[in-house]
């Protein structure tokens, strides 16, 4: 079975869904069909080709430059994974500590065990005598999509 493309309101194209999940759509009343198959239906349905919704879904948050910082993107960033260890991570360390100027920034913090976290406690990496697995970055919209959970 192909897939059925869905419009926004404004017809812009927003994404590919299989053809059960249109006429789940087209139940619910969330869609109405744009373009079908000539000569083909499914129940009182025709078979869709293309649907456009009734409400506007805004998009925005995917043209953002980068996705907001939090604690949980941190851990997913990096798998969950402590960058000093590489063991189960369960907190997230600031390179440069807050105490210190320390900002909450995508390249500022790291996932981080609470073994490692305390060992570092309120100095830098380099202070600490600590090396790091890998350097922070920050992630793009996709990365930070993919990686949720």
């Amino acid at each position: 079975m192909s897939g059925v493309i869905v419009l926004n309101t404004d017809n812009t194209a927003l994404h590919t869904v299989s053809v059960q999940h249109a006429i789940k759509m087209l139940v619910r009343e969330v869609a109405i069909v744009e373009e079908a198959r000539d000569g083909h239906s499914i129940g009182p349905y025709p078979w869709p080709v293309v649907l456009r919704l009734l409400r506007y879904v805004r998009t925005t948050f995917l043209y953002a430059r980068n996705p907001a910082w939090s604690k949980r993107g941190v851990l997913r960033r990096d798998l969950h994974r402590c960058a000093y260890c590489g063991t189960a991570a369960d907190t997230v360390d600031h390179l440069l500590p807050v105490s210190r100027g320390g900002q909450n920034t995508w390249l500022n913090t790291v996932a981080a065990c609470t073994r490692c976290n305390n060992v570092k406690a309120d100095r830098t990496p380099a202070e600490a005598g600590m090396r790091l697995d890998r350097r922070p970055v920050v992630p793009s919209w996709r990365e930070a999509y993919q990686r949720r959970g």
